[in-house]
């Protein structure tokens, strides 16, 4: 599996650019903004983007979604409970933020779906807590999960904004993640990879 990440927009996001070595198919995750960073990532590893899929819908995970959309001719996907959100830029308004506006989805993505590109098998699981939409792409496979804004290396995502509960992100976490293979790795939406087994043993806000 080819995984490029690109540091993008005032937060920082990770976008990341995951493709099949085989066919040279890919997708892109949570383009954020600096849309001219990812569009360069995915001319050098050679990929050609099926999808475009946002985790959840905060302007830092889709202030991109049109430029990639538009460059790369790609299918957006995302959980139907983030629609309020895009529509509203991703709340950028909020933080002071211009965005562009993002195109509506060609994909409405449902839990349990399998996302298939190339050779890569991602299965789409639902990890709200964070936001209401908040989506997971697993692919078992290849021992990989990208999780948006639900777990970080020694963190999890904020629970104040709107649509977000502790309880539910919680659950998520542990009824979700948690039962994953420890060895599984964990490309979250901020900061660097972690491992599924590294966060039961010593996350602060979940372990134990």
């Amino acid at each position: 599996m080819i995984i490029h990440t690109i540091h993008v927009g005032i937060t920082q996001t990770n976008c990341y650019v995951v493709g099949c070595e085989e066919t040279r198919e890919g997708v892109v995750i949570d383009p954020g903004g600096h849309p001219q960073r990812i569009l360069k990532a995915i001319e050098e590893s050679g990929l050609t983007i099926r999808y475009v899929l946002n985790t959840h819908c905060h302007f830092d995970h889709m202030g991109a979604n049109a430029e990639i959309v538009a460059a790369t001719g790609a299918l957006l996907a995302l959980h139907p409970a983030e629609l309020p959100m895009l529509q509203a830029r991703g709340g950028a308004a909020m933080f002071g933020v211009a965005v562009q506006e993002s195109p509506m989805p060609d994909v409405e993505l449902e839990p349990g779906q399998m996302i298939e590109v190339g050779a890569l098998r991602f299965q789409v699981l639902h990890t709200p807590g964070h936001s209401p939409g908040s989506l997971t792409f697993y692919s078992e496979e290849e021992r990989a999960a990208f999780d948006g804004d639900v777990l970080f290396q020694m963190g999890i995502g904020r629970t104040d904004l709107p649509g977000g509960s502790w309880d539910t992100l919680e659950r998520s976490i542990r009824e979700v993640l948690f039962t994953m293979p420890d060895e599984t790795v964990i490309y979250p939406g901020h900061g660097p990879k972690t491992t599924v087994g590294q966060e039961k043993r010593s996350n602060p806000w979940v372990a134990g």
